[in-house]
């Protein structure tokens, strides 16, 4: 038995708890203090300088880094030169690894050989050889180089599958563990509060309990692998003024605590999360990383988190240089540990040798640094980091990371995710085998990137690396329409860019629509980051027309005449009222991935039958952006009070199919209900057309009365029905009463006695069922221990 073996912490018959307490007994404040920052070989800039410019993307030379030296490494030696920088860097350890996979275009075998190396210089450069956590980017799937780009996150919940949003998450968290990563830096849990913020694409729409579900399904998934799921933006990102990113929030604490916190409080709770990330912006003047009611009373206190809070990136530098709540980087790291974030991302700048001062001249207590580095230490046993096995597998070199597996979900994913948003004169599907005259026109029917997300690694990183293409097979929709239809007769124009004011494409545009028996406009965005798209990260909108010149092409195309079926593929529902009575049909995808064309031009033709559902209602008007469905009275269309018409042209949970679906009746188990209780509702569906449907049955529920004001409806569950044609489905919801609470004058959560109104639909604005139950009782004051999710199973003797 050699030394390490006789350690307790390298015991794996102790529990992860033990060990960890055992190590941290041994360790100096400087290499606690290691154990909670991070490295990061490529990074934009000097940590100074990211934090002023705002770089916090890997904004990276085509060819390499500059060396301190001012030479430029060659890629493929960044992870392999003699480091002194790194040498000091590592010296007493280090908590993480930033994104080995996700800086540069490296292939699976060359991630796998730079992560080993490094791996093997932390281990060696500290005395108790602690390996460091690796963490990527996965929000539509691994973000590396050549791996599977799936649908983005909208799509997700457009799919309104958490089954399946599991299955894609385990199928993630293979592939990054495959090749020796331990953490992801996903699901985003923010609810959208305002269309125009350019981060709508990344998160799971505009309901509080869709994202919530999704959020925990997603973390299953993840966590189910091995892989650490991190929750983002702990919290209130979403709801800042005007869509601007990091821009303050002000929102009050009951917003706060009945449409922002439940997701995470799901994903923690019924997904098993180990890891928060705060956000980056400010609630009514406090900043997530530096409020401890937040990140220490809500999340651990009240909660019972016991995971790690990781730092957005340059989150705690941006304490002191956007906030202004710290002097200095000292002070910024010192405020954010006492908040209680436990390590700093992306590098080591407030932490450090700073936080080591600090804490020698008293301004921190070490106790605060000994419970961060417990729970580090804790992942690191419980992820195997101090035990025998080999800390990246000897097999990862032949990772395949866009296997026929990771493309047969991006396809489902895809499928399920679009929305058929009208069809009046049933012009679709078209008919495969047709001949007709079709002219393809819009910026997004040829231009791959166009289907994929902001956090896809083409668009997040390849963009500086001229030359390398996709990384991996894309069709676009122009592709697939041909492989759909191989009769027909496609003409193509581009029109127009997704942005920009070049309109000399419209008129051949319209030229080639006037010649045509039909048109398929595509039109939508191109995601990027910080002004380098039409979505994404830093890509917010000033209003929801569609971006550059595309109405103007719109317009024109419409003007010939000739039957126009519109498909907007985007990461934001653009506002279409101006369209909704001139279009022959409309679609909506929001960046369906890498199988994203076969999926859209599978719904043209009918192969696919719809069965996505809008997870953001989609606006009527560009300038009155009524931001979500989940408004009070006051918040509808008032007329008489105000000119402005909040009504969406499309609302949540809105979606058509190609066959005809009869909802027949609500029935409750009991016209009453303790305030402690349990409703079961019953919906019973039909599919009385011709082809199979996936419906998806959703359930709202109205409190007429209330202490405070409350949602017109709110959804309390939903179930993705699989029908035949003459089939009839009985949808059986166990609604907890808890379901129906919210946060009081007195912002303590209670369920109250009164009339619930529960109604059922295809979507939140057209519930043709209806039932009322009476919540008897006391009043209850709910806790930590509240019930969260509505079960949901089709009755027994289902035809």
């Amino acid at each position: 038995m050699d030394a390490l073996s006789t350690e307790p912490w390298r015991d794996a018959g102790r529990p992860a708890g033990e060990r960890a307490e055992a190590l941290l007994a041994e360790m100096t404040l400087e290499e606690k203090v290691a154990q909670l920052g991070s490295v990061w070989l490529n990074p934009p800039a000097a940590a100074s300088e990211a934090a002023a410019e705002g770089a916090v993307r890997p904004d990276v030379p085509a060819t390499g880094r500059e060396t301190a030296a001012g030479n430029v490494a060659p890629l493929q030696d960044l992870f392999t030169r003699d480091d002194a920088d790194l040498d000091e860097r590592i010296r007493d350890g280090v908590g993480h690894l930033t994104r080995v996979f996700g800086t540069g275009p490296v292939s699976p075998a060359e991630g796998a050989a730079a992560l080993r190396r490094l791996q093997e210089r932390v281990v060696a450069a500290n005395r108790f050889g602690i390996p460091a956590i690796a963490h990527e980017e996965c929000l539509t799937g691994f973000a590396t180089y050549g791996a599977t780009a799936y649908p983005t996150p909208l799509a997700w919940a457009a799919a309104f599958d958490p089954a399946l949003v599991e299955r894609m998450a385990r199928a993630i968290g293979d592939d990054l563990r495959s090749v020796g990563v331990h953490q992801g830096l996903s699901p985003v849990l923010d609810v959208v509060r305002d269309h125009r913020w350019g981060r709508v694409e990344e998160t799971l729409g505009e309901d509080p309990y869709l994202v919530g579900q999704l959020g925990a399904a997603y973390v299953r998934g993840l966590e189910g692998a091995g892989i650490i799921a991190t929750l983002k933006h702990f919290a209130g990102y979403a709801a800042s003024r005007a869509g601007r990113n990091h821009a303050p929030v002000s929102i009050g604490p009951r917003e706060m605590a009945d449409v922002i916190l439940p997701p995470f409080e799901t994903a923690i709770r019924e997904g098993g999360a180990r890891s928060v990330m705060n956000s980056y912006t400010d609630v009514d003047g406090v900043p997530a990383g530096a409020n401890p009611d937040l990140l220490r009373r809500v999340l651990r206190d009240r909660w019972g988190f016991d995971g790690t809070v990781v730092a957005d990136y340059w989150a705690v530098p941006f304490l002191a240089t956007t906030h202004r709540v710290a002097e200095d980087e000292a002070h910024a790291g010192a405020t954010a540990l006492r908040a209680g974030i436990d390590v700093e991302l992306p590098d080591t700048v407030c932490y450090g040798a700073r936080l080591v001062e600090q804490v020698r001249t008293g301004r921190v207590e070490e106790r605060l640094v000994d419970e961060a580095v417990r729970r580090v230490l804790r992942q690191k046993i419980e992820l195997g980091l101090l035990d025998d096995a080999p800390l990246v597998p000897e097999d990862a070199d032949a990772a395949d990371l866009d296997s026929p597996r990771n493309r047969g979900l991006a396809r489902a994913v895809a499928e399920r995710s679009v929305v058929l948003l009208s069809n009046p004169a049933g012009i679709l599907p078209l008919d495969a085998g047709t001949t007709a005259r079709i002219a393809v026109i819009g910026p997004c029917a040829d231009d791959p990137r166009t289907l994929l997300g902001c956090y896809a690694f083409p668009n997040h990183v390849l963009d500086r690396f001229p030359g390398h293409g996709m990384g991996l097979p894309v069709a676009t929709i122009r592709e697939s329409l041909a492989s759909e239809f191989p009769g027909a007769d496609l003409g193509y124009a581009r029109g127009a860019e997704v942005s920009g004011d070049d309109t000399s494409g419209i008129a051949g545009a319209a030229a080639l629509a006037a010649g045509s028996d039909l048109v398929l406009l595509f039109a939508g965005d191109r995601a990027g980051l910080f002004g380098n798209g039409t979505s994404g990260e830093g890509c917010d909108a000033a209003d929801l027309r569609l971006p550059g010149v595309q109405p103007e092409l719109a317009e024109a195309v419409l003007a010939t005449g000739t039957p126009v079926v519109l498909v907007v593929v985007s990461g934001r529902p653009y506002a279409l009222g101006a369209y909704q009575d001139k279009v022959a049909a409309a679609v909506q995808a929001f960046f369906p991935g890498v199988e994203g064309g076969s999926a859209v031009a599978g719904v043209l033709s009918g192969r696919v039958n719809p069965s996505g559902r809008l997870p953001v209602q989609v606006p009527a008007s560009p300038s009155v952006n009524p931001s979500t469905y989940l408004q009070a009275p006051l918040g509808l269309r008032t007329d008489g009070v105000s000119a402005l018409d909040p009504t969406p042209a499309f609302p949540f949970g809105h979606g058509l199919s190609y066959t005809t679906v009869r909802y027949g009746a609500l029935t409750v188990s009991a016209p009453a209900c303790p305030t402690d209780g349990v409703v079961q509702a019953r919906v019973t569906v039909g599919n009385t057309g011709d082809r199979h449907v996936e419906e998806v049955v959703q359930l709202y529920a109205s409190d007429p009365v209330a202490q405070v004001t409350r949602p017109v409806a709110q959804l309390v569950g939903f179930a993705r029905v699989a029908l035949e044609p003459g089939r009839t489905a009985e949808v059986v919801f166990e609604v907890p009463a808890d379901a129906f609470s919210y946060t009081g004058p007195d912002l303590r959560r209670i369920v109250e006695p009164g009339v619930i109104e529960l109604t059922a639909g295809p979507s939140a604005a057209d519930r043709p069922l209806r039932a009322e139950v009476r919540l008897t009782g006391e009043t209850v004051v709910l806790g930590a221990d509240r019930r969260l999710t509505t079960l949901v199973h089709l009755a027994e003797g289902t035809r």
